[in-house]
């Protein structure tokens, strides 16, 4: 339902895509992991045909983005980082006329609108208030139902969550599973690491333009290695010690030293803990907390990527280069 084939796209001299190839299938939630500049924004763009790719081609529903791109569109339906609703329109208002710009009739829209405010819980909000005064959470709400108004076969979540509180997440997350159950085709990006941990069939890890990694969130975590061990250390200056104390002894280590953290491989185990405890014993180094644990997806993306994952750290789309010649590429084609 989903098709990229070797899609290449660049900016003045950034590369930001090279070659990335993924195929998604109906009924099934892939989710797209990657550092700020990866790739994930322009993939997207390519996607919802905002953006033209400089070589390959992509599919939706078998729609050429490239040659068919109305039909593509017809497919599809996105909901990006920032909930796109009318602040003029109550909510109803707004589902309606996503509907009717689908090519609904009015009263088939209205109806569905009225089962979508159901379902995401906005249908208690007062009768005539306008969208321009709802809250974060209950906008980007509003902006998912809006992606489902037509029952589209393929949907596309840009980091769907954004802003949601617990609730509005969870509730977030029972809308998407219901609709790879009804069998739609979901292409979910997210920084939320356990986000997709929940809800992916398969996971793809974009870094530099390029897919990376791919597979089930277990076969990911199964490549990861083993158990971790988790330390927790009370002076921040004591981080780069204890990561060099047991980097000598053989251990892959990642560290915070802001949050006074590191995170090492455990190959054996209860037998690698004892021995990291005895090596920072041996430096007079002080560990206040030290754990043992399967692997995550957030080990997976650091191994992976070896850079910090970013995960809700305040870092958003206008640090991403990919992001930022994107949007410069649409807002020249408008003009045009």
């Amino acid at each position: 339902m989903i098709s990229l084939q070797s899609i290449t796209k660049s900016f003045g001299g950034f590369q930001a895509l090279d070659g990335v190839d993924l195929e998604v299938e109906a009924g099934t939630v892939q989710g797209l992991l990657g550092p700020n500049g990866a790739g994930k924004t322009t993939t997207v763009r390519v996607l919802t045909t905002l953006l033209e790719p400089d070589g390959g081609d992509a599919f939706i529903a078998g729609h050429s983005v490239r040659t068919q791109g109305h039909a593509a569109r017809r497919s599809l339906g996105v909901s990006g980082q920032y909930a796109a609703v009318d602040d003029k329109l109550t909510g109803l208002e707004n589902l309606t006329l996503v509907g009717q710009l689908y090519g609904m009739r009015r009263r088939a829209a209205k109806t569905r609108a009225h089962e979508l405010l159901e379902h995401f819980r906005l249908d208690g909000v007062p009768k005539g208030q306008r969208a321009g005064s709802y809250s974060g959470g209950m906008r980007r709400r509003l902006d998912l139902a809006g992606a489902l108004v037509a029952r589209p076969p393929v949907v596309i979540l840009d980091e769907p969550t954004t802003g949601l509180d617990p609730r509005g997440r969870r509730d977030t997350w029972d809308a998407i599973s219901a609709l790879a159950e009804d069998g739609t085709a979901v292409l979910l990006t997210t920084q939320y690491l356990e986000e997709a941990d929940e809800l992916a069939d398969s996971i793809a890890v974009i870094d530099g333009g390029r897919i990376v990694a791919e597979g089930t969130p277990a076969a990911l975590k199964t490549e990861a290695g083993g158990a971790r061990i988790d330390m927790v250390f009370e002076h921040g200056g004591t981080v780069p010690a204890a990561r060099a104390a047991l980097s000598h002894i053989g251990l892959e280590v990642t560290a915070d030293d802001a949050a006074l953290r590191l995170s090492a491989t455990a190959p054996h185990r209860q037998e690698s803990l004892q021995a990291a405890l005895i090596a920072l014993r041996e430096a007079q180094i002080e560990v206040v907390e030290a754990s043992l644990r399967q692997p995550t997806l957030d080990d997976v993306f650091l191994q992976i990527t070896q850079k910090p994952a970013g995960v809700r750290s305040g870092e958003d789309s206008a640090t991403d280069p990919s992001t930022r010649h994107a949007e410069a590429a649409t807002r020249e084609e408008v003009r045009s």
